[in-house]
């Protein structure tokens, strides 16, 4: 979240807005990106509404958590249409914000 946080200006000046979005509660939300100094928004998705609207999600009987969050990364216009989707199969797999800003670019926002 930080290489994003860091990039924010970049994406500001492409006219697009940086929000996460995480499963855990939004206190956890609050105290993580006031522990980390983030600069962009954080969305709560305890209820994993949105992620499943996104396919983002996973079910799986056998994990502890049963329902948890892929990570995913999404580039949608003003008009709510997605123009970049990036699920990651390992949630230890990170796009670069470069990345995620050359999408932006690409979608002309």
């Amino acid at each position: 979240m930080r290489g994003f946080d860091e990039a924010l200006p970049k994406f500001e000046a492409a006219g697009a807005q940086v929000v996460g979005m995480s499963t855990d509660a939004a206190p956890a939300l609050v105290a993580w990106s006031k522990e980390l100094g983030l600069h962009h928004v954080l969305l709560a998705d305890f209820r994993r509404q949105v992620i499943a609207q996104y396919d983002a999600m996973v079910t799986d009987p056998n994990h502890p958590l049963f329902r948890y969050g892929k990570r995913a990364y999404f580039v949608i216009d003003k008009n709510g249409v997605v123009k970049f989707i990036k699920v990651m199969d390992k949630p230890t797999d990170l796009l670069e914000p470069a990345e995620v800003l050359a999408a932006v670019n690409a979608a002309k926002m």
